[in-house]
């Protein structure tokens, strides 16, 4: 599974019909609305690079309501456990 960071820079007054939208779309896992540089934050999931493509610039970039996306390809996933195990190695 290939994950992609997407941020998006959405039209001012229209964030939550527009996060609602990229939500829908397939091949996006979650949208987060937050603060900072950019409006909207989807996390894409899919089998191949191909299908990253096809879903950032076929469907999201398309999603009305979308100004501008940045998209991040993941390399590694880590969570809280997954650390705290490497730690706990040399114990």
């Amino acid at each position: 599974m290939i994950t992609a960071i997407v941020l998006i820079d959405a039209d001012n007054g229209r964030i939550p019909e527009t996060a609602q939208a990229v939500a829908d779309t397939e091949g996006v896992a979650e949208v987060y609305s937050c603060a900072g540089d950019v409006d909207l934050i989807a996390i894409v999931r899919v089998r191949d690079h191909e299908q990253i493509a096809d879903v950032v610039t076929g469907r999201i970039d398309k999603v009305d309501g979308v100004a501008r996306t940045t998209t991040h390809i993941a390399f590694k996933s880590y969570s809280s456990a997954d650390v705290e195990a490497g730690f706990s190695l040399g114990e």
